[in-house]
């Protein structure tokens, strides 16, 4: 499979942009032009090599995001459709429309980045296992679970359709300890961290 040259269509919005903080109104009647903004921004997370992206990156306050983990093979995912596992890669793209998330009270810590952090990759802990229910391009519902790496992704966009962004599950000490990269991201250069871990 050749991997054709991505098109960046939008530009990422970085920390500390406000429109990051920006609770995101709900999506309503599903538009040509909400179809478009899904297809741009799929070719626009792909471009940036991310795994997921928000409305919110781009610069758009709703709730809508994107989330493709196909051929993430070193970061497992898990999927769960009516209680049976399935095939998470059966369902990239993922359309998150309105998400409402369910989470479990364990939780997993592992390495997480941000398209709108860049370089920055930091430990963060998230439910072990979240039940989501999102909006449909066909106007219908969808409602799955998800593990591993698709259930943080999940998690970190609903996170971002609300204003909430990673580093807010950091400890103080936590903050503390990445201050010097967060400073080079305000001012618009990455981070210092070399990593080549997805981005959320």
């Amino acid at each position: 499979q050749t991997r054709e040259r991505r098109q960046v269509i939008y530009e990422i919005v970085n920390y500390p942009e406000p429109i990051l903080r920006a609770k995101g109104r709900p999506v309503g009647e599903i538009t040509p032009e909400i179809r478009t903004l899904v297809e741009d921004m799929l070719e626009t997370m792909r471009a940036h090599h991310g795994v997921g992206l928000a409305a919110q990156q781009i610069g758009k306050d709703i709730q809508l995001a994107v989330v493709d983990v196909t051929g993430c093979e070193h970061r497992e995912s898990k999927m769960w459709g009516d209680g049976q596992p399935v095939d998470p890669e059966a369902y990239m793209p993922l359309v998150l429309i309105n998400p409402e998330l369910k989470l479990t009270k364990n939780k997993v810590r592992d390495v997480e980045g941000c398209l709108s952090f860049p370089g920055l990759h930091t430990d963060i802990s998230r439910a072990a296992r979240v039940k989501a229910t999102v909006g449909t391009l066909d106007g219908g519902s969808f409602t799955f679970e998800a593990a591993g790496l698709l259930g943080r992704a999940v998690q970190h966009e609903t996170d971002h359709l609300h204003g909430r962004l990673f580093i807010d599950l950091l400890t103080d000490a936590e903050r503390r300890d990445l201050r010097n990269q967060i400073e080079r991201i305000k001012m618009g250069l990455p981070a210092t961290d070399e990593s080549d871990d997805e981005d959320l």
